[in-house]
Order: C-alpha cells, then structure tokens, then sequence
C-alpha cells in the first residue's frame, strides 16, 4: 500500500512525466485490497475493491451505497493509519489519504489455522476414538473366552456331583438332604451355562417375565438375611417376552445382591413388573446407602465398584444382558443418599 501510494502520488502530478506506465500498473494492480481515497476534508473521492461500483461522484450514490461506503472508512479508520499523499494541481497543494484495510482473503487466512487445529483435533479424536473401541472388543474377548473356560472348568465336577446325588438316593441317605444337595448341584449347572454363553449370541425364547422375575426373586430371598423385608408386586395379567432364562435371571439376582449388599444386610427390598403399552418395567428399589446423581452412568462401566472387594463387573454384566442381548434399556431411576436406590428395566413385550 506504500508502494501504491507513491505510485498515486506520482501519477497525479504534473511536473512529472504523463506516460508513467509503471505507476498504472501498480494501481491496477490492487484487485484485491480494500482502499478509499478521501479529500483534505474527509470527504471521500474514490474507492476500490468494494461491493459499489467506483463510476459515480460519491454524492450521486445511493443512500445504501453512501452508507456502506462511510461504515467501510470508519472500518478502515480502526485498522490501519492512512497513507498521505500531497501533489499540485494548477499550483495548488493537494493532500489527500488512502485508507485500506485487510483483504477479505486475508481475514480468511486468519481462521486458516484454527480450521486446521480442529480438523487435526477430530482426526486425533477419531484415532482415539478406534483405539479404545479395539481395547474394549480386545477385553470382551478375554473375557469371554475366560467365562467360557470357567463354565468348561465347573463342568466336569458338575458331572461327577450328579452322580454322587445317585449314588446317595440309592445308599438311602435322606431324601431332604440329598434334594437340597441336588438343587445346588442345578444352580451350579445353571452358572455354568450362564459363563458358556457370554459373548455368543443367547437363544431368546418366549416366557412370562412376572414368573420368570418371581422365580429369581425367590430363589434370592429364601438364601438371604432374615433381617431383610422382601416384597414382590406385579400385574396379575401375563406378560410375554423374549427372555434367555439363564441370563436374565442373572440380572435379576444381581440387582438384588447389590441392594442386598448396599443395605449391609438389613432393610426393604422390593421388586415390581407392570406393563406399560408394549414395554414390560421391571423396578427394583432398596433402601440402602444411595447412588450420587454422578454416578448414575459410571456404576455400569466395566470395573467400576464401589466395594473394597469386587470385580465391577456385576451391573456391566448386568446392563450387556439387557441391551445388547435382549434389546432393553437398564438405568436408575431414582436415589437419594441414606435412603436408597430404584433401578428400572424395561422389555418390549410380545403379543
């Protein structure tokens, strides 16, 4: 913008030579750089690089135009100091400015490299991103293939108890004892068979889930503290869905077990299922030591406990079986500090 002013300066007076063909490249070589000349005044004289065309006086121009132009000098004003240029015209001095500002390619360029941070912050958040999802399936399948190699494992005492219950019947030992030996030897099959199917895809059969939750319920309540007040609600009604027996039961039984556990033994522990339109609600509520609002979503992350003695792999157990095995929802509905907590499951029901 120096160089052009010397080159307006120089074109515009006369003791000069007319034929200046380097001063009139120079000025129109500025294609791209917003500039205004005013007078000694202030009034404005020419313009360029601007959305008004530069044939009219200024005072001819439309008051839009006029507008446009005078919020572009002030613009230009609080940007850059104006470049003074003097020349003679008839003897008489003449001082005019040359106001510019940035180039719209220029401003631009300013927002070029935070285009370019965020950009680079995406990709780094996507490659991030992949990485933690290859860790997660890199762990499922460690546990999985551990779960499936503790269900091969309690398989074969499995078989041998079986026949040792046999051989107890046929040696008259007493039929209570030998009947309770033998529902433990079917519960221990039946966590066996739960370990087998972690990360395979569950046969879903259909099955009443007001039944199928009491059964789980019972079979929790009949082995747990006498200081505990159990209570079982539910629609009298029916209510059909695809449930795999096996898993969901874990999940009743676990819920329980940690109410059980957030009560330290002693407490209210209730368990409803209603149906709701086409979605069957399981609700589990205790009244033990709460959840923080917080935690709500961590306390199903993998690893997570609270407990000095735990895996934190009970409700991520918990929450898979539910969702992705039996396309539900599992979350906590409700807690309070010292007064406890209400999970909420909920199943699409069938016809």
């Amino acid at each position: 913008m120096e160089v052009l002013s010397v080159a307006y300066e120089n074109f515009n007076n006369p003791d000069l030579d007319i034929d200046m063909p380097l001063e009139t490249k120079i000025i129109e070589a500025n294609k791209s750089i917003p500039m205004i000349i005013t007078f000694e005044n202030g009034d404005i004289k020419k313009w360029a690089n601007l959305d008004v065309k530069n044939s009219k006086k200024f005072t001819s121009l439309p008051v839009d135009d006029r507008l446009y132009l005078s919020r572009q000098l002030k613009n230009m004003k609080e940007e850059n100091e104006p470049l003074v240029v003097h020349y003679k015209v008839d003897n008489v001095d003449v001082s005019e400015k040359i106001y510019y500002r940035d180039s719209d390619l220029l401003n631009k360029l300013q927002y070029y490299p935070l285009g370019l941070v965020l950009i680079l912050f995406l990709f780094g958040t996507i490659i991030y991103l992949a990485f933690k999802a290859n860790k997660i399936a890199e762990q499922n399948k460690l546990w999985a293939g551990m779960a499936k190699e503790t269900a091969h494992q309690i398989g074969t005492p499995l078989s041998s108890l079986l026949g040792w219950v046999e051989i107890l019947r046929l040696d008259n030992a007493s039929e209570e004892t030998v009947s309770e030996i033998e529902k433990d030897v079917s519960r221990l099959n039946t966590i066996a068979d739960r370990f087998s199917k972690i990360g395979s895809i569950p046969k879903l059969t259909k099955h009443d889930i007001v039944k199928e939750t009491k059964v789980a319920f019972d079979y929790i309540q009949s082995r747990s503290f006498k200081q505990i007040n159990f209570d079982f609600n539910a629609d009298d009604n029916t209510i059909y869905v695809d449930l795999n027996l096996q898993l969901y039961s874990w999940v009743i039984e676990n819920l329980v077990k940690n109410a059980i556990d957030a009560m330290k033994g002693k407490g209210s522990l209730s368990i409803s299922v209603n149906q709701v339109n086409s979605t069957a609600t399981i609700v589990v509520t205790d009244s033990g030591k709460g959840i923080s609002k917080r935690l709500y979503k961590k306390i199903f992350n993998p690893g997570y406990t609270t407990k000095r003695r735990g895996w934190g792999l009970g409700l991520s157990l918990t929450k898979r079986i539910i969702e992705d095995y039996h396309k539900g929802r599992i979350f906590v509905k409700r807690s309070e500090i010292g007064k406890g907590t209400t999970f909420q499951i909920e199943l699409k029901t069938l016809s």
